[in-house]
């Protein structure tokens, strides 16, 4: 008979990780009017794929979200912020000046909403994409010291 020692934290781990991913999009879609953005809702995206890492192992986690999805998630994040950037530009505006994003008037609101939002969702998929892809290169890594002979 297999005796896994480490039931109780893969059962744990399985009721924390959906609550741990909704918990980052609460950030991520309140920190325009609460405290949070798109870095701390990457941050705990990172988190949770992070969590299941260490529980359900490296190689399981690297099946379940791949290094180069993980890469090219930061890869679309910095696109995204930029790509809203550069339309602001092409409008006829200034870098990331939101009015212009829609030919809006100075105190318009339509731009500036949906320009905020589209920021912060890059930058949720730069920072989620770049955290898990510097877990993955550690973690990873072949260790150049035995462990006895620390």
């Amino acid at each position: 008979m297999k005796s896994d020692h480490h039931l109780i934290l893969r059962v744990v781990a399985k009721g924390l990780l959906p609550l741990i991913t909704i918990y980052a999009f609460y950030v991520q879609f309140h920190g325009e009017v609460s405290a949070g953005g798109g870095f701390q809702a990457g941050i705990v995206l990172a988190v949770a794929v992070i969590l299941y890492a260490l529980i359900f192992g490296l190689a399981e986690a690297m099946r379940a979200v791949p290094p180069g999805f993980a890469r090219g998630l930061a890869a679309v994040g910095v696109l995204v912020y930029g790509g809203v950037g550069v339309w602001a530009m092409v409008q006829g505006g200034q870098y990331l000046e939101y009015q212009a994003l829609f030919n809006e008037p100075p105190g318009g609101h339509d731009g500036q909403h949906t320009g905020i939002i589209l920021v912060e969702l890059g930058v949720l998929f730069a920072v989620a994409g770049a955290m898990v892809s510097i877990f993955y290169a550690l973690a990873g890594r072949v260790a150049e010291i035995r462990d006895e002979d620390w």
